[in-house]
């Protein structure tokens, strides 16, 4: 008896000590970008047409819904694509689905051959209505790399793919255009100029 007591202390104390372990290896990102168009259209884009990321993703060559869904609701697929052979890919899934707060959980099951765990990968987006036809969109984002030394390295990346995925977001939903790896060089420069602003403008005012 007192062998098994022993042994499932043992047992507990190695499986916390695992989780901790496990906890210290995860980081985190968080980012914002004010952008100049209304919060409820953006969540449109960003939240329910969630299949369609490609569109407004500088990185993602294809993306659809998978394992029967379709459309953004909790439980949600969908499948988003890197390469045009199709080989490197993540297969994401919603979770805490909350279109009156324009929010959502987008966590990682499948991780193709980016080197993440699954198990401690999402990211939350949340759009924040800021008035007189601005919003603000919100990332929050944690990860754990495989193996844990790429961490710091993978987090940095990840920094740059959000930002230009915000400047993409940006674009997309100002023009309706599809932001790809060969157009956004020159997407990213009209957005940061300002030319997109004042075309955007122009373009309105001739209507």
């Amino acid at each position: 008896m007192k062998t098994l007591f022993r042994s499932s202390i043992i047992i507990l104390l190695s499986l916390i000590t695992t989780n901790v372990m496990a906890q210290k290896k995860v980081k985190t990102l968080s980012l914002s970008k004010v952008i100049d168009f209304p919060a409820q259209k953006l969540w449109q884009i960003v939240g329910e047409d969630y299949g369609s990321v490609a569109y407004s993703h500088p990185r993602i060559i294809d993306s659809d819904y998978v394992n029967g869904s379709l459309k953004a609701e909790e439980g949600a697929e969908r499948v988003c694509y890197f390469n045009d052979s199709h080989s490197q890919f993540l297969k994401e899934k919603i979770v805490n689905y909350n279109p009156e707060e324009m929010s959502f959980t987008n966590q990682v099951f499948q991780a193709g051959k980016f080197p993440v765990d699954p198990e401690y990968t999402k990211g939350v987006y949340r759009i924040e209505d800021l008035g007189n036809g601005q919003s603000k969109m919100h990332f929050d984002m944690q990860f754990r790399t495989k193996p844990a030394i790429m961490g710091a390295l993978m987090k940095g990346s990840f920094k740059k793919l959000i930002e230009d995925y915000f400047i993409a977001l940006e674009y997309h939903i100002k023009t309706g255009e599809k932001v790809t790896k060969e157009n956004f060089k020159s997407i990213k420069k009209k957005v940061e100029s300002g030319i997109l602003n004042k075309s955007v403008e122009n373009t309105s005012a001739k209507k």
